[in-house]
């Protein structure tokens, strides 16, 4: 098992995104399935909670795999079992957004932000709430231990 880093930002609003768009099927109490902002992707994700705010997770998608941070399919798992804050308003601004497409187009997570963030002020949801959100979550995942347990893809 190894420890997983704390993920780029935006991948905080992708997730809530996810949640938004109800992309997430809940398999069971530790299991769901996460579909791609493009639908073209499906992720398996699992998540144990060992108590003490420790937490075994498993998800096929390549932030998690290939980068070691926790991707935004466990982080949009997390959301939806209250393991991690929601926002009504960042939710509504975060939703139906082609994060792939994005993504792939300017190939920098930061251009990507603030083309979302910008998208968000023109529904009336401002940066600092966002900002404030995307702190918040990262708080919470500051006081945690998350590990990357490959067993878990067979359960």
């Amino acid at each position: 098992m190894k420890l997983l880093s704390k993920p780029p930002r935006i991948k905080v609003l992708e997730a809530i995104g996810a949640v938004g768009d109800e992309r997430i099927s809940i398999l069971s109490d530790i299991e769901a399935s996460v579909v791609s902002s493009m639908g073209d992707k499906e992720y398996k994700v699992v998540v144990i909670n060992e108590g003490n705010q420790v937490f075994r997770v498993y998800s096929n998608d390549n932030g998690t795999i290939y980068r070691g941070y926790v991707g935004y399919p466990i982080l949009a798992f997390m959301m939806v079992k209250d393991i991690l804050p929601v926002d009504g308003e960042v939710l509504k601004a975060m939703t139906n957004i082609p994060w792939k497409e994005l993504n792939e187009r300017y190939q920098k997570y930061s251009i990507v932000e603030n083309i979302v963030l910008t998208r968000a002020e023109k529904m009336g949801v401002s940066r600092q709430i966002i900002d404030d959100y995307v702190n918040l979550v990262f708080k919470k995942l500051g006081l945690m231990k998350i590990l990357f347990d490959e067993s878990l893809a067979r359960s």
